[in-house]
């Protein structure tokens, strides 16, 4: 393959998949109510540092607690930029911009690690196949930029599966239980099939991996409740309430349920997309790939037993059916000019150009999926105020809270912002805040200024393209119209 160069190998695969990944993180900057815990703890702790009683989570801290060790690592690496930010006077957003980027990286260097692993094992045109996969699909590089717990796992599972292509099947387990007990616990249905899978086929001992797992397991309890117990002020191990509140409690079903098959039947589709039947192809036609396949196809079966679901949960597994449906893709490319195999190189194609597509309508879906952000965006613009001694005070509400806002969303002085929550709608005529961010139309005392529109479905239609997105105004921007600066003011209404 005239792509297969040596440039490629170094640079250029990590070039693309950073650029595409780059690409949808300044296209879609603003985070959701998932991400919310370690965005804002990565805010806090290069802007607080350690003035811990002004971090958010002691006022917010959500429904589990979470561990800071993540956000901590990620602030670190992108304090140099933060600080620079800083000096020049730069919006806050810059800094999101700094810690997504310097997260994205250290995930996408877990993939390469774990690529070289794939080139070396199966050779450089599976290699190619298994970035033109990732390049295709639209979730991993799209969230490999978002501070969510599950993938601050992600890059410790890319590693795991580096050193079990590299036969280094310690180290891989060591990285698994190093995810479980610090970043998410449901990493545990995936190492117990791969330990079982390593047991059985002899592959390590029983009284070395027990010895190497405990002193990893103890390493990392012992680091995840020093720091979180400080940060949280209360002796903690985030993991443990989360695997209590989730598994023992199933108290996770309270934010909806699916059928055991949804990951198989709508999950995996979506996000695999041309690699779904590929995979199973690959499986197929080398046998080698059953031994890497068996066990995280275990870990999602297992993953499907808990009534709650999310594409999110089970996104570890995607760098391993990638490689499956790489070895066939590039069993197919190999044999495309045989009678039989030149039409599944053709139907292959053709599944590559539905992917983009798939990947393109998801992007734009997406896109207008943080309605809150761009609301808070315009605000800034447009809110000034001409004397700048008083102080503009923004109350956010709960729903604008989780559709795009976080804490480096935020301006500096004069701007204040509250996200006071439990406010009756009635009683804001009454609390003197000079703007509004509502999921609410009419706020008695306000008068709404501007709405930004949001995702909420697509429609099909004759023409081209087929598909396309209804949108529909999510937030509201209300101004007091006790203050006679903001009704004098033209603004585009709502």
């Amino acid at each position: 393959m005239a792509i297969n160069s040596k440039y490629m190998q170094l640079y250029g695969y990590d070039l693309l998949l950073g650029s595409i990944a780059a690409f949808y993180l300044f296209m879609a900057p603003y985070t959701k109510v998932e991400e919310s815990f370690n965005v804002q703890a990565m805010h806090d702790v290069l802007y607080w540092r350690h003035h811990v009683e002004k971090y958010d989570h002691l006022e917010f801290p959500g429904v589990v607690p979470r561990t800071f060790i993540g956000a901590v690592i990620v602030s670190v690496l992108s304090s140099p930029f933060v600080l620079g930010a800083s000096l020049l006077q730069l919006p806050k957003i810059y800094s999101l911009y700094a810690v997504r980027l310097v997260l994205g990286c250290i995930i996408l260097s877990t993939l390469r690690f774990f690529r070289i692993q794939i080139r070396k094992n199966f050779g450089s045109h599976v290699e190619v196949f298994f970035v033109v996969l990732t390049l295709l699909q639209f979730h991993m590089l799209f969230y490999c930029t978002r501070p969510l717990p599950n993938i601050l796992a992600f890059g410790l599972v890319n590693l795991a599966y580096g050193y079990w292509l590299k036969r280094s099947f310690y180290a891989a387990l060591n990285s698994l239980i190093f995810a479980t007990i610090v970043f998410r616990c449901d990493i545990l249905l995936l190492a117990a099939p791969l330990g079982l899978e390593l047991l059985l086929s002899r592959s390590i001992s029983l009284p070395k991996a027990l010895l190497s797992c405990t002193v990893t397991a103890l390493f990392c309890i012992g680091l995840t409740v020093l720091v979180d117990s400080i940060l949280w002020r209360k002796l903690l191990w985030p993991e443990l309430e989360v695997f209590w509140f989730n598994s023992v409690l199933n108290r996770s079903s309270e934010w909806g349920t699916h059928a055991f098959h949804w990951y198989f039947t709508s999950a995996l589709p979506r996000s695999l997309l041309a690699a779904y039947p590929l995979f199973v192809l690959g499986v197929l036609l080398d046998k080698r790939v059953r031994f890497y396949i068996i066990p995280v196809l275990s870990f999602v079966v297992l993953y499907s037993k808990l009534p709650h679901k999310e594409l999110r949960f089970i996104i570890s597994s995607l760098p391993m059916f990638n490689l499956s449906a790489a070895i066939a893709a590039s069993r197919i490319y190999n044999n495309r000019k045989k009678s039989l195999w030149k039409y599944l190189y053709v139907a292959m194609l053709g599944l590559f150009l539905i992917s983009l597509g798939c990947t393109i309508l998801t992007f734009m879906a997406s896109y207008e999926n943080y309605p809150s952000g761009y609301a808070l965006k315009e605000l800034h613009k447009m809110g000034h105020l001409a004397n700048n001694s008083n102080e503009v005070s923004v109350h956010i509400d709960t729903f604008s809270a989780i559709n795009g806002i976080s804490r480096f969303c935020e301006n500096h002085e004069p701007w204040r912002y509250s996200k006071e929550e439990g406010i009756p709608l009635q009683e804001f005529q009454t609390r003197n805040f000079t703007y509004l961010l509502s999921e609410h139309a009419q706020v008695n005392g306000y008068k709404c200024l501007l709405s930004i529109k949001g995702f909420s479905g697509t429609r099909l239609h004759v023409g081209f393209p087929p598909i396309s997105l209804v949108k529909i105004p999510k937030v509201f921007v209300h101004g007091n119209v006790e203050n006679e600066e903001i009704m004098h003011r033209s603004w585009p209404g709502c």
